[in-house]
């Protein structure tokens, strides 16, 4: 135990870190046991296990993206890649999320390869297939950023070297859905449906934390249009969406993952010093604290609005509490594209 100890950045890392990924380990085969079990209600406590699993797994990447997990920077990697399987994202390259979100804190915006707004407006019978899908809250603009980490290899000159691996992937999880499909069909459509919450959840937690600029500069280094962005900017235009503040317990469906200032203050600090943090650095009064309520009724009242919307960086958001905050979709730090 001394030994695992002396693999993590903080000394106080063991205890917690040990629990959260023996909660992802026994809820993802629990989950996926649950679904291939036939009474309906024990298939549904399967697909929340699962989906729950897969979001506090993806947090445990962002915190791998950070290096604030384990002293070297090749174990955050490795635990990183290896969760990516558990997220269902394993298409995707590591080095490329931690990429494109190191890019999302060191330019103060949001960076992309290309913004999917302007090419939907070329393709209304596309647009309208999707904002229809969103008005009956199926994530369809996340679906089709998770499917295009499978597409752009293959019409993409600059992605082409992850062409092998999205083929062998895709090729191991036809086998194991195969697997579990032999035993019951119903995985075949409970895992997506888990899927669905999964990224319903990411995203509810996503849209609505920065008033940030977004540039097509993934693919290029930092340029001059993100120079101007300062930290002041930076802790101006990043909100906190905390799920509860008089129960902080609550915030760890979702790894504290809503404690997001006092994360960009402080970005190496793990995800269970947040909290303490959070109280330290703001207390009660912090102006960037956005009611979790607000936002429940801003997401849908503004679920087809968002599709193609990007909010002005200037809007006050806080004078309405975050009520008439549309926020952006399709920046999830799990498509690095």
């Amino acid at each position: 135990m001394k030994t695992l100890s002396s693999l993590f950045r903080f000394d106080d890392a063991l205890i917690p870190n040990l629990t959260a990924w023996a909660y992802i380990l026994v809820t993802y085969c629990a989950g996926f046991v649950a679904m291939v079990l036939e009474p309906l209600w024990i298939n549904v406590i399967g697909v929340l296990l699962l989906a729950h699993s897969m979001v506090i797994a993806a947090y445990f990447i962002h915190e791998c993206a950070h290096d604030s997990v384990f002293k070297k920077r090749r174990h955050n990697r490795l635990f990183g890649e290896a969760l990516l399987w558990i997220c269902g994202t394993s298409y995707s390259d590591y080095e490329a999320i931690r990429h494109k979100h190191a890019r999302h804190h060191n330019d103060r915006a949001d960076i992309v390869s290309f913004d999917f707004r302007e090419r939907l407006l070329k393709y209304p019978r596309t647009l309208k297939i999707i904002e229809t899908l969103e008005y009956f809250y199926i994530p369809a603009v996340e679906v089709m950023m998770h499917a295009l980490i499978l597409v752009l290899p293959f019409t993409k000159a600059s992605r082409r070297q992850h062409r092998c691996r999205v083929s062998t992937v895709l090729f191991l999880r036809i086998v194991f859905f195969a697997i579990l499909a032999s035993y019951s069909l119903h995985v075949l459509w409970l895992y997506p449906l888990s899927y669905v919450i999964f990224m319903t959840v990411m995203r509810f937690m996503d849209v609505n934390q920065h008033t940030y600029a977004l540039y097509e500069t993934l693919d290029q280094k930092a340029g001059k249009e993100v120079e101007s962005y300062d930290r002041a900017f930076e802790s101006a235009h990043t909100y906190s969406n905390l799920i509860s503040q008089s129960y902080p317990w609550l915030n760890l469906l979702v790894l504290n993952f809503g404690y997001h200032n006092v994360h960009h203050d402080q970005q190496i600090q793990p995800w269970y010093r947040l909290p303490r943090l959070h109280e330290e650095l703001y207390g009660s009064e912090q102006k960037t604290m956005l009611p979790f309520i607000n936002l429940v009724k801003s997401y849908h009242d503004n679920r087809v609005a968002r599709v193609l919307n990007a909010d002005p960086i200037d809007m006050d958001v806080k004078e309405h509490e975050g009520r008439h905050f549309i926020g952006v979709d399709g920046v999830s730090f799990l498509t690095a594209h």
